[in-house]
């Protein structure tokens, strides 16, 4: 989206974008910083937790039309007109003119290739919307949900429009969002190992050292919110409004949930695990169990198979394939892996589930 920019824009527009896509960072990422520590209230923490993205969303396309940026013209998002469909044509693909069958087979492929990814793309991050870390307690829907969106893929295919995902409304920013943060309660045998800390009924307190998830509100009122929302912003009113954001800021948007995304990922996690000093690594870190080499091997099969799905969007006729690298790595767990130095207690832990056994049980179970 940036370096498009660089290309239809003027300098000082495409320059300006960057600039908005940085501060968008920054900012959020400072709401982190301020969300995760001792400063303000807890009320205020959690409200710089929950709600410091879209904030800096707002704050920073403020930006953009103050001074030199409103100068720059930064560019904006592209918008038509209420509830019609771009480009003059009707609301309805005309399948039924399709004479010649050929053409059946020739789409063939392509939607195998929707099928793998909406298959891995839902079930995987419903699975990571669900972590062990979040305290769930009704069961998973994985069926269901992947029932609908099936049915919601073959509407959007008649229309014509994006194929729908479920990907933001179980994305695991929206689960945090749910989860309610507080001190557990101590068992009447458990000894104190301190001074008892106020825990303001166990509510959000944020910043506490001994601060744990203790609950998750579990409703899909919030998720049916952001789809009624959706429809919300393409009346009139709402569309004029999403005119005036810059490019550069959704860039930014983003850049800051990729970061989040690279904070906590496995991998990262494992670098950081093989660059640290020995004597400074948690004591109880599973990875301490598995042999340093065999960390190594694993953490360069992962970057090769990442290397080989981001080379193969960099081609826009290439992309359509990348849903198949993904669906390779199935076997490839499964039958190569195996074979390969690990033993099997290393692999539980360097592949470990992403839910809880409670959560697995829905999708197959804990092993592959």
């Amino acid at each position: 989206m940036t370096t498009r920019q660089l290309q239809h824009s003027s300098a000082d527009a495409a320059y300006a974008s960057i600039i908005l896509s940085l501060l968008v960072v920054i900012v959020a990422q400072l709401f982190n910083v301020a969300a995760n520590s001792r400063l303000f209230h807890r009320h205020a923490r959690r409200l710089l937790s929950d709600y410091g993205l879209p904030i800096s969303v707002v704050v920073v396309s403020g930006c953009a039309y103050w001074g030199r940026f409103n100068v720059s013209h930064p560019a904006t998002l592209p918008i038509g007109h209420s509830f019609e469909p771009v480009g003059g044509r009707s609301w309805l693909v005309p399948f039924w003119e399709m004479h010649e069958v050929k053409w059946i087979f020739i789409a063939l492929p392509f939607g195998f290739a929707l099928f793998v990814l909406f298959a891995f793309d839902h079930q995987v991050s419903a699975l990571i919307a669900q972590g062990s870390e979040f305290p769930l307690r009704k069961p998973p829907g994985f069926h269901y949900d992947f029932f609908l969106l099936g049915i919601m893929t073959l509407i959007a295919g008649i229309l014509g429009i994006p194929a729908p995902n479920g990907l933001i409304p179980q994305a695991p920013i929206h689960t945090q969002s749910l989860v309610v943060h507080g001190i557990p309660h101590k068992h009447e045998d458990e000894e104190s190992n301190g001074p008892e800390e106020k825990t303001a009924g166990n509510a959000h307190i944020r910043g506490l050292p001994k601060e744990e998830p203790i609950a998750v509100v579990e409703q899909r009122v919030s998720n049916l919110a952001q789809g009624a929302l959706s429809i919300v912003l393409l009346t009139g009113p709402f569309l004029h409004l999403l005119s005036f954001i810059p490019r550069g800021v959704l860039a930014g948007l983003f850049w800051h949930m990729g970061i989040d995304a690279l904070v906590g990922n496995a991998i990262t996690q494992r670098i950081l695990f093989l660059l640290r000093d020995r004597t400074l690594q948690v004591a109880g870190d599973p990875l301490l169990k598995v042999r340093k080499s065999r960390i190594v091997l694993f953490t360069i099969i992962e970057l090769t198979a990442f290397g080989a799905t981001f080379g193969i969007v960099q081609n826009s006729l290439s992309a359509i394939g990348f849903p198949i690298i993904i669906g390779i790595l199935v076997p490839l767990r499964i039958w190569i892996l195996p074979l390969l130095p690990f033993t099997e207690d290393e692999l539980a832990v360097l592949d470990q589930p992403t839910a809880s056994p409670f959560t697995m049980a829905s999708v197959g179970g804990m092993k592959i």
